[in-house]
């Protein structure tokens, strides 16, 4: 019996045989184009080009068929990166440069931009990357004149194992007799994976060689909550999930009855409970799960794979429709977070690579650098306001200047839209993400300029403990139930009611349920969780007593050592 670990990408346990979707690995030899016939070898990666639009347009029939409109979406980021000037410009111009084949010079700058992508530590942006290799690999076929392997008709159910799949290979495995999948490469925010979860189709992703460890017919035991796989399992084993599966189809029941029903504990405190909105295809879910509005709606998606930022109108459309489709119910619109690790190009000169991106110039820091980027999409938000349930979030704010500087933008693009005749919601709420310790600290300050916060646990986390979550080495020192994240939590609290603003929090610690009955106790306003989560959290605070977790926070806060107040110790429940 051997397991192995990976993430989690959509939840659900499945016991079957395996099934390996051999991926052929491709050799790439350079050749030398003698001049007369680079024009040709030109042509022929542009027939290429062709064909593999051609296969998107068929792979979009079909998620349109099977999906529905929303997630045609994850078809046409690959469109667009198939129009990126760094496959249909960059690889011609080496063909021509260096006189080499166009499968060397693809892979040549396939493997230049993988690197760039190395670099990234946003998850979200970094699995961006899988979707340049999905179309560098259509392309390639086509010019190597190769067939990828198609999952074969089966005759039994199977757990399917793979290095990677492209979204077209995930939308035809409910047609097959699949049961699950666990892949080499991906993440949460793969496509393949946000297919899988729309699919219902249990997943673990980023094994790194669980294609090369199975072989057909292995047993498997694949855990998509926990990011397990389990090859060739004891008998006790297999019980053991067997049952863990029986339960969990209970516990799925049981979470049914939680949709519609407030987020209440049992002595009658009432919390509002969000979901967060990273991508239009989650929308369906968050309707589905009867959340009582939009938290936190993540824009970076609008800017990604493109060399100039949306445009106006793009975006209009975009806040228009999730608005929408969810009125009445509120939608807080962070404006866009990149820079940092999550810089694009988006006609940006002149910007050099950073020493230490997480705290360079991303979120407010970079759009005020450039202020056009924020003005253009506080106007595309406003034009969308016009039925009164949109509000504005600002990200990475550490001076008051900062949201000052917001404001007079703000104002003068409302001045825009009265002499245009333009209806929109003038008093649409502008809050602020609270993620710097500093400004934590300092938060009585903005507490005249802004109309509410929503505390960023992630980076508040990240900067006050100086820990990267994404390091395995130090991983463990990012704690939640540490006391000083609970204990400035708390004074964000009581600082923003003490000046009559409501105050929300996102991020995974929001949507970790042993910490509901915390962050109920401290009095928080607003919890805005990723739409899986929203029933597991509503559960867990409807079974709260909240007077309770009340006196263990006040223990905790209020506990000194013999020398003053501690530092560590808080205990985990």
């Amino acid at each position: 019996m051997l397991i192995l670990k990976g993430i989690g990408a959509s939840p659900g346990i499945v016991i079957g045989k395996a099934f390996v979707l051999k991926d052929e690995e491709i050799l790439i030899q350079r050749r030398e184009i003698v001049p007369e016939k680079l024009e040709r070898e030109i042509h022929r990666f542009r027939e290429a080009v062709e064909k593999t639009h051609r296969d998107l347009d068929a792979v979009e029939a079909k998620v349109l068929r099977t999906l529905g409109k929303q997630h045609a979406r994850l078809i046409e980021a690959h469109r667009l990166i198939l129009q990126d000037p760094l496959l249909v410009k960059d690889v011609p111009k080496r063909i021509q440069k260096e006189h080499v084949n166009a499968e060397f010079a693809l892979s040549e700058i396939l493997d230049s931009i993988n690197e760039a992508f190395e670099k990234i530590e946003d998850e979200f942006f970094r699995e961006r990357r899988h979707d340049l290799f999905d179309v560098g690999k259509r392309l390639l076929a086509h010019l190597l004149r190769r067939q990828r392997q198609k999952i074969a008709s089966l005759k039994e159910p199977c757990v399917l194992a793979a290095h990677n799949l492209l979204p077209s290979d995930t939308l035809n495995l409910r047609e097959e007799k699949v049961l699950g999948f666990a892949t080499d490469l991906g993440g949460k925010t793969s496509h393949s994976s946000i297919l899988a979860q729309s699919l219902d189709i249990p997943a673990v992703v980023g094994l790194s060689d669980i294609s090369r460890r199975v072989a057909n017919g292995d047993t498997l035991i694949l855990d998509g909550q926990e990011g397990l796989v389990i090859l060739e399992p004891d008998p006790q084993t297999i019980e053991r999930y067997t049952k863990a599966k029986q339960q969990m189809v209970a516990e799925l029941r049981s979470l049914e009855e939680m949709r519609g029903l407030p987020a209440i504990t049992t002595d009658g405190r009432r919390v509002t409970l969000f979901s967060n909105l990273d991508t239009l295809e989650e929308l369906k879910t968050v309707k589905l799960q009867k959340a009582e509005g939009i938290g936190l709606f993540r824009t970076e998606f609008l800017y990604l794979n493109r060399e100039t930022p949306p445009p106006e109108e793009e975006q209009y459309q975009v806040y228009q429709a999730v608005a929408e489709k969810m009125f009445p119910s509120p939608v807080i619109i962070r404006s866009v977070d990149i820079g940092g690790d999550r810089i694009t190009p988006l006609g940006i000169t002149g910007h050099e690579q950073e020493s230490n991106p997480a705290l360079g110039l991303r979120g407010i820091r970079l759009v005020l650098r450039y202020p056009q980027l924020l003005r253009t999409q506080l106007k595309a938000i406003l034009r969308a306001s016009e039925r009164k349930n949109l509000k504005l979030l600002i990200p990475m704010v550490t001076t008051l200047e900062e949201i000052q500087a917001v404001k007079k933008i703000l104002e003068e693009v409302r001045q825009e839209l009265r002499n245009l005749k333009i209806a929109f919601d003038e008093n649409a709420e502008l809050g602020m993400m609270v993620e710097i310790p500093s400004a934590a600290m300092a938060l009585d300050l903005f507490c005249a300029e802004v109309d509410f916060f929503s505390i960023g646990s992630n980076d508040l986390m990240q900067y006050l403990l100086a820990t990267d979550r994404t390091n395995e080495s130090v991983a463990h020192l990012y704690d939640p139930f540490h006391p000083g994240v609970l204990r400035l939590i708390d004074q964000v609290c009581r600082v923003a009611h003490l000046y009559g603003k409501w105050v929300a929090l996102c991020g995974e610690m929001a949507a970790d349920a042993r910490m509901a009955g915390y962050l109920v106790a401290m009095g928080l306003d607003q919890l805005s969780v990723a739409p899986r989560m929203l029933l597991k959290v509503k559960q867990s605070i409807r079974s709260l007593d909240a007077a309770e977790f009340e006196k263990k926070l006040q223990d905790i806060l209020q506990r000194t050592g013999p020398n003053g107040p501690q530092v560590h110790g808080f205990p985990h429940p």
